[in-house]
C-alpha cells in the first residue's frame, strides 16, 4: 500500500513539473525572451497583398526601417500611386528593375518599396510571386 502511495505522489510531482515547464515556456515565447527564438510578428490591420513576399521578410520588418536602394531611385516618383493605376510604361520600369537584380535580392527590394510607400503594379505581382516561390523552393531544400 505504501508503494502505491509513493507511485501516485511521484506521478503528481512529475505532472506539476510538466505543467510548470509548459507555463514557463509559453511565458518566454509570449514575452519574446526565449533562447534562439525568432520574434513574433503581429501584422497590422492592413494587408499589403504581397503575402508571398511579406512573410519572408516580416521578421526583418520590425528590426530594420532603413531604406535600401537597388539602383531604382527613379521609382520614388511612383510614391502614393495605387497598384492598379500604373501605365504600361511604368510597369515596364518596375519589370526592368526586377529582372536586373539577383533572385535573392527580390524580397529586400519589395521591402524597400514598402518602406518608400511605393506599391508594386498589379500587372507585375504574379511574376513577383513566381520568382519568390522559386527562391523559397530552392532555399528550403
Amino acid at each position: 500500500m505504501k508503494l502505491i502511495a509513493i507511485f501516485i505522489t511521484a506521478l503528481a510531482i512529475i505532472g506539476i513539473i510538466a505543467i510548470l515547464a509548459r507555463w514557463w515556456n509559453n511565458r518566454k515565447a509570449v514575452s519574446g525572451n526565449g533562447d534562439n527564438e525568432e520574434p513574433i510578428v503581429i501584422p497590422d490591420g492592413e494587408c499589403c497583398g504581397q503575402h508571398a513576399v511579406c512573410e519572408r521578410d516580416s521578421l526583418l520588418a520590425g528590426v530594420s526601417k532603413k531604406i535600401e536602394y537597388y539602383n531604382d531611385e527613379e521609382l520614388d516618383r511612383f510614391k502614393g500611386i495605387s497598384a492598379d493605376q500604373y501605365t504600361a510604361e511604368a510597369v515596364e520600369e518596375f519589370r526592368e528593375v526586377l529582372y536586373t537584380m539577383h533572385e535573392e535580392e527580390v524580397p529586400g527590394w519589395v521591402r524597400s518599396l514598402q518602406l518608400r510607400q511605393i506599391e508594386i503594379p498589379d500587372a507585375l505581382k504574379e511574376e513577383l510571386f513566381l520568382i519568390v516561390g522559386e527562391l523559397r523552393a530552392h532555399t528550403s531544400k
